[in-house]
């Protein structure tokens, strides 16, 4: 004679007495915690785990892993800024507190480019940043006191000999074009004038 149908479980028809007993999710009545169908459970778990940070937090995290100029950092925090946070007088205080400075950016970027780029390069790429006009012209003047040095150093590295045609002139001439050495510059370098690199 086969068995009778095993009764039902009361701790899944029925709410349990203590909150850590396990209930029957699919029965309406016991109360399992409801979500949001739109949401997935990556984004739920994702949610719970990651604070909101706050602009400055924000701002901070970019700034102590490198330099930015206040263009920059601007940029990179726009997309982040909500009702009621106020970008400028943020950057004001990060300017004050001494996390942003346009100077330490502009030295920065002359550490990493000068020993491959040409004033004209560097100075073009202080701008795109939106420095101060006086800063880029400080920086500029500093850079063409080794302007030359510089150009040489790029250009042995790069060909070690003077041009034999036109055609190689014109590459060689190019090339230091592109990496923002003036002309003057260029002209010394390919006609083996090795006189004024002393000067």
């Amino acid at each position: 004679m086969p068995d009778a149908a095993a009764p039902p479980r009361p701790d899944l028809l029925e709410r349990p007495d203590r909150p850590d007993d396990r209930f029957d999710p699919l029965d309406p009545s016991s109360d399992y915690p409801a979500r949001d169908p739109s949401e997935s459970s990556s984004e739920q778990a994702g949610r719970s785990r990651r604070p909101t940070r706050s602009l400055k937090m924000r701002a901070i995290d970019y700034l102590s892993r490198r330099e930015y100029s206040r263009t920059e950092i601007t940029r990179k925090l726009a997309p982040f800024v909500e009702e009621g946070d106020e970008l400028d007088p943020l950057l004001d205080t990060l300017e004050r507190e001494g996390w942003l400075s346009d100077e330490r950016f502009a030295e920065s970027m002359v550490n990493r480019r000068s020993a491959r780029m040409g004033v004209t390069r560097i100075v073009s790429e202080l701008r795109q940043h939106g420095l101060d006009s006086t800063l880029i012209d400080s920086v500029g003047s500093q850079l063409r006191e080794t302007e030359r040095a510089r150009a040489q150093a790029v250009w042995r590295k790069k060909f070690g000999q003077l041009p034999q045609t036109p055609a190689e002139r014109a590459k060689q001439a190019r090339f230091l074009a592109m990496r923002g050495f003036s002309g003057a510059t260029i002209s010394q370098i390919l006609k083996g004038d090795d006189d004024w690199s002393d000067e």
